[in-house]
């Protein structure tokens, strides 16, 4: 190996290493101004009152702050890589319109129903997999992701069907978390506008506790309530942009089957445990009931045998199961 090439090589890998040491300065500085606002609330202004509700909160936000953050994105199973003879002949197949034809027969066994722009199945060169429904590759994460919404710099991870659930949880009780001080300082703040507040440091941290809060809240709520209208619609942040494509062309509504069963797909039927940050979603992201399927034709709730293979999916699929601990 020449020697500009190791240089490029070392250059390139010091970038990437870079490059994941700067992805977590968001999380960083959320972090640290939640440890500020749990000092400047509890030691600076100790509202004994409040301080039980108070650790709630704190704590249901960093549960679920923790489970957006670490829970890794869910990726395509075994089912949906190539095998090692239909790679030998996609990539030996020079003529475009073959290899199409390729993907076609192979995705006859398995639960696709949308495509690409043009028409054709969605393949992804890097990962070396036919994508699944919803499915999209993640630069950041050099990954394609089952039921990818977005990638999120503030928990520096994909959101998508592993940690959904997760992340709607982590909105909510951010606004519950910032609604709370907003509140029981607003009358600590009033004093300090008038100027009855005596000198001191809770003089301060009331002030910024206040601004900071309301700030948060404000920018939460409009986030959070997108997101509930993606979740009623049954639509992810990129079906919103651009919806997904099937075979009679592309329909954003495709994947709605009605506001309830829409509910349950991320948040499961126990309602019991929609609140909680452990894993109930529906499924195991590879494939989703459809608005123009029948239930009785639909791969969710069909028997897999109808996937003409073995069952690598319903083994990496317990996903569930693991997600919950």
């Amino acid at each position: 190996m020449s020697t500009g090439a190791g240089w490029t090589m070392a250059l390139s890998r010091g970038l990437r290493c870079c490059q994941k040491v700067f992805s977590w300065i968001p999380v960083l500085i959320i972090t640290s101004v939640v440890l500020w606002s749990y000092y400047a609330y509890v030691f600076q202004l100790c509202l004994l009152a409040y301080l039980l509700v108070f650790h709630v909160c704190f704590v249901m936000f960093s549960w679920t702050y923790w489970k957006s953050i670490f829970t890794p994105p869910a990726s395509p199973c075994k089912k949906f890589q190539l095998s090692y003879s239909d790679k030998e002949r996609y990539e030996m197949e020079e003529r475009p319109d073959a290899q199409k034809q390729i993907l076609v027969e192979i995705a006859k066994k398995l639960p696709i129903f949308t495509r690409a722009q043009s028409g054709a199945i969605r393949f992804c060169d890097r990962c070396q997999v036919l994508k699944p429904d919803r499915c999209h590759h993640c630069s950041v994460c050099e990954t394609c992701v089952l039921k990818m919404d977005h990638h999120c710099p503030w928990v520096n991870n994909c959101v998508g069907f592993s940690n959904y659930k997760f992340f709607l949880l982590f909105l909510s009780y951010s606004m519950l978390y910032c609604i709370f001080i907003a509140a029981t300082v607003f009358q600590y703040f009033l004093k300090f506008w008038v100027g009855d507040l005596p000198n001191g440091p809770a003089k301060f941290h009331v002030l910024f506790l206040m601004f900071v809060a309301l700030m948060f809240f404000v920018s939460l709520m409009f986030l959070f309530g997108y997101h509930c209208w993606l979740v009623a619609k049954n639509r992810s942040t990129l079906e919103a942009f651009s919806a997904p494509v099937f075979v009679g062309g592309p329909d954003r509504n495709g994947f709605n089957v009605g506001v309830r069963r829409n509910l349950q797909q991320v948040f499961g039927e126990d309602r019991r445990l929609w609140l909680i940050p452990v894993f109930t979603s529906q499924g195991n992201g590879h494939y989703f009931p459809l608005k123009n399927v029948s239930e009785s034709q639909n791969p969710l709730l069909a028997n897999e045998e109808m996937w003409e293979e073995s069952d690598d999916c319903s083994d990496e699929g317990s996903l569930g199961e693991s997600l919950k601990f």
